[in-house]
């Protein structure tokens, strides 16, 4: 099984985004999503996008905590399932809980692939496949850009 990017470069636009903690408060339409969001966020977890291999803030990041979703801010993953792929994406061998990540088959780009989204708002996150280096045998293949930390408390 071979990892493509899908070379397709996000704009960039300064905004704050603040993580969204119930699904009350969850947008409802596209318009609200594209208001809340950065552009690149917009791109990625409402439209699928992919940034760039070797680029996200998160690639080589060891600091211990959990990992959420960008745009509701659910936890994901923690930092002790985080491992170096070398494929160009933050890396993950499971999610923190069974049910938080939503698995769905994506035939784009000319293969088959698995599509991670967040189970609470729908971000699209990235990919799982079954090539991880660990016993989950699973390497759940991450774009920074979907993606937060809240760093563990000392």
């Amino acid at each position: 099984m071979s990892l493509q990017a899908c070379g397709q470069q996000p704009k960039q636009t300064p905004k704050q985004t603040i993580a969204t903690k119930t699904m009350e408060n969850l947008p409802k339409t596209e318009a609200e999503w594209k208001a809340k969001l950065t552009d690149d966020e917009y791109y990625i977890l409402r439209q699928k996008g992919t940034e760039q291999p070797y680029t996200g803030k998160f690639l080589m990041h060891n600091e211990k905590g959990m990992y959420t979703c960008r745009g509701c801010g659910a936890p994901l993953f923690s930092s002790d399932s985080k491992f170096d792929s070398h494929c160009g994406w933050p890396s993950f061998d499971k999610e923190v809980k069974a049910g938080v990540i939503k698995e769905t088959i994506d035939n784009t780009l000319g293969m088959r692939r698995i599509e991670i989204t967040c189970a609470k708002c729908g971000g699209h996150l990235g990919h799982v496949f079954d090539d991880g280096p660990t016993d989950t045998g699973l390497r759940y293949c991450v774009n920074s850009v979907s993606i937060g930390f809240e760093a563990a408390k000392k």
